[in-house]
């Protein structure tokens, strides 16, 4: 069914998408915001903070699974890893077998701030779907399938 043809009483998928479009970079601003009055360190950049959910979820990922799971040029991300390798975020280590390869782990003190930043994220919406009625947490709640299996639809990767 296309954009144009939707059944009586059914939003018109442009308007939800539109709608869906506003609200969501409105959630993580709010977030961001209460982060920056909450967080007792510098937030990393967004593309660090990716990187490290990355490479805390996939323990000794390379640099080009991870350049491919970020959609980033590996180059690009090279250099990102360079930066935070310096700066004590993430640790390399060669691969044994070949040695052109680097496998990336989460420094330790980095994993406890992304744990932190991880846990204020999980408060703020905690305390905001404890604001709603029942209702509203229930339609949150249903909301979740349905936007996992719109994102599947919108990523080419997904299978």
């Amino acid at each position: 069914m296309s954009a144009d043809e939707h059944e009586a009483g059914d939003p018109d998928p442009r308007d939800v998408a539109s709608a869906l479009a506003r609200a969501l970079p409105g959630l993580h601003r709010a977030m961001e915001r209460r982060l920056a009055q909450d967080f007792g360190h510098p937030k990393p950049p967004e593309n660090q903070l990716a990187l490290l959910r990355l490479v805390r979820a996939r323990d000794g990922i390379t640099v080009r699974e991870a350049a491919e799971a970020l959609l980033m040029k590996p180059n690009n991300l090279s250099a990102l890893v360079s930066q935070m390798t310096a700066a004590g975020m993430l640790r390399k280590e060669q691969d044994p077998d070949d040695r052109r390869i680097v496998h990336l782990h989460v420094a330790e003190e980095s994993l406890g701030r992304l744990d932190e930043v991880d846990a204020l994220f999980r408060g703020y919406v905690a305390a905001g779907l404890d604001a709603l009625d029942a209702g509203k947490r229930a339609d949150v709640h249903r909301a979740l399938t349905a936007l996992e299996e719109l994102a599947r639809h919108i990523d080419p990767a997904a299978d």
